[in-house]
């Protein structure tokens, strides 16, 4: 299976294209393992923007990856922007998140509300801001099941039956 489609969009009110090391670390990653970055942009933490972003991005991709607005301060809106456009939550993706944070900074890990979800037929992974909440993410979670070639299952083989076909 060739790469996918995957559209990055990183959440913040003080980011920028030089100081995103998030975004660009997630850019590499999932260039490197074969994988087409339709767009790259960064948003300001207010719902109704975040949410018009994941719209756009839903309909030109096949994943749409969010660094950034998965705490709990007040300006920290991904989940609540994106709640409206879920058809399916996936609720592994937080949990095995949250277990392999704990390994790394023990309790702080609960802070986090990093969620995995299908809107429509895109698959949804909202990260933290952080490099090193990323770079976990795509190490241990989303790079592999984006891998048509890990077994027993990954995403990237129920892509055309998420759409449905095959």
């Amino acid at each position: 299976m060739s790469g996918l489609r995957i559209v990055v969009i990183t959440v913040s009110d003080t980011r920028n294209h030089q100081t995103d090391t998030s975004g660009r670390l997630a850019v590499e990653r999932l260039e490197a393992a074969g994988h087409s970055i339709v767009s790259k942009e960064i948003v300001r933490d207010e719902a109704s923007i975040i949410r018009e972003s994941v719209e756009r991005a839903i309909a030109a991709a096949d994943v749409v990856l969010l660094t950034g607005g998965t705490g709990i301060t007040a300006r920290d809106v991904t989940p609540e922007a994106i709640a409206p456009l879920v058809t399916k939550g996936i609720p592994g993706f937080g949990e095995l998140f949250r277990m392999l944070s704990y390994a790394e900074i023990g309790a702080a890990a609960i802070q986090s509300r990093a969620f995995a979800a299908l809107c429509g037929t895109a698959l949804v992974f909202a990260l933290p801001g952080s490099t090193a909440a990323v770079r976990l993410a795509l190490e241990k979670i989303v790079l592999p099941q984006l891998d048509a070639d890990t077994k027993p299952c990954n995403f990237a083989e129920l892509l055309p039956r998420i759409r449905g076909a095959g």
